[in-house]
């Protein structure tokens, strides 16, 4: 291609739709049809220019254009209450079960850490005397110690929005980070599995595994179960950077981007409701197995969620991105 003859060929075209689009709010019936047409003749000239003859200064001004052009014949749309339910219903659930093949592996590969590294702990004594002082690890680990009083030590519902902070944000920092190649997020699921693992070990040395499970899976089944979404989804997004599949590398990655806020959204309500089962159920009065049995039927209304709401959208060719109408414009790629 020509980039001297085309521009000059197609230059009266853009300058028709800037004059357009200056008068958009004025425009009569011919006017605007005529402007949906130069918008759709640019976008195609933009494609074909940053495929076969890239020139930033032309890309830049046909970008815009074809952006204003873009909103003003789509319109803006406020969000509504539609939206909330198709997020809830099919977005959230179609990226989460869309991800499966990633955060399913992370979630058997951190269990298994995490027993391994409580085992170790728990039967190797010079492990935990590298750990702390006997008289500190038996104050962690004794009836009425700090393991157990941790749950209560505050107010219910300040407890409660205390943890649901803390773990909304490891979540989101595992989603954002993941476009860091996804080793930040390694570390931080690391760092999450070391804390269980040590946990789990100290009790377990103890004589009070038992009490241990009690105190975690009411709100743990749940909680971590949102933090492998969140570190797999993470990972998927690490690998984008490295294999983009059939898309350009940004159009892999926006893609996956949106998909991966809106799932911060959706994990920070799954945690809302793990924090509401952390300071009101975990450090109640009730009977060891209803603690536990409130946690595994939340644990299992998510799960089912996932697969019945979430496999039906994928079904539909719902990934989880935002819609159609709402993403920025692409290009193609050069074959």
């Amino acid at each position: 291609m020509d980039l001297d003859v085309f521009a000059t060929a197609h230059h009266a075209e853009w300058d028709r739709l800037e004059v357009l689009l200056k008068r958009s709010r004025r425009l009569t019936g011919a006017e605007a049809d005529e402007l949906v047409v130069l918008y759709q003749r640019t976008a195609t000239h933009l494609s074909l220019i940053h495929s076969q003859a890239p020139d930033p200064r032309i890309e830049g001004r046909l970008t815009q254009l074809v952006a204003r052009a873009r909103s003003t014949v789509t319109g803006t749309r406020k969000a509504s209450w539609r939206d909330v339910t198709r997020f809830l219903t099919a977005g959230f659930p179609a990226a989460v079960y869309r991800a499966r093949h990633w955060w399913v592996p992370t979630a058997v590969l951190s269990t298994l850490l995490t027993v391994v590294i409580g085992w170790w702990i728990g039967t190797h004594p010079e492990v935990q005397a590298a750990i702390g002082a006997p008289d500190d690890l038996r104050a962690l680990t004794q009836p009425g110690g700090e393991y157990e009083t941790y749950y209560s030590s505050h107010p219910a519902a300040s407890f409660a929005a205390q943890v649901w902070t803390n773990n909304a944000q490891a979540a989101a920092m595992c989603l954002v980070l993941g476009a860091f190649f996804g080793l930040p997020v390694i570390w931080i699921l690391f760092t999450n599995v070391l804390n269980v693992g040590v946990g789990m070990g100290l009790m377990s040395s103890a004589g009070r595994l038992d009490t241990f499970l009690g105190l975690i899976l009411p709100h743990g089944l749940l909680e971590l179960t949102a933090v492998f979404v969140a570190a797999g989804t993470g990972l998927k997004l690490g690998w984008t950077l490295i294999d983009p599949g059939p898309r350009s590398r940004r159009d892999a990655l926006a893609e996956e981007g949106r998909a991966a806020l809106g799932m911060a959204i959706g994990l920070a309500l799954v945690l809302f409701v793990s924090g509401l089962i952390e300071g009101f159920v975990t450090p109640s009065g009730l009977p060891t197995w209803a603690r536990i049995t409130i946690g595994i039927a939340a644990e299992l209304a998510f799960l089912l969620y996932v697969r019945v709401l979430g496999g039906r959208a994928v079904r539909a060719g719902d990934t989880g991105d935002v819609a159609v109408a709402d993403r920025g414009a692409s290009l193609p790629i050069a074959a």
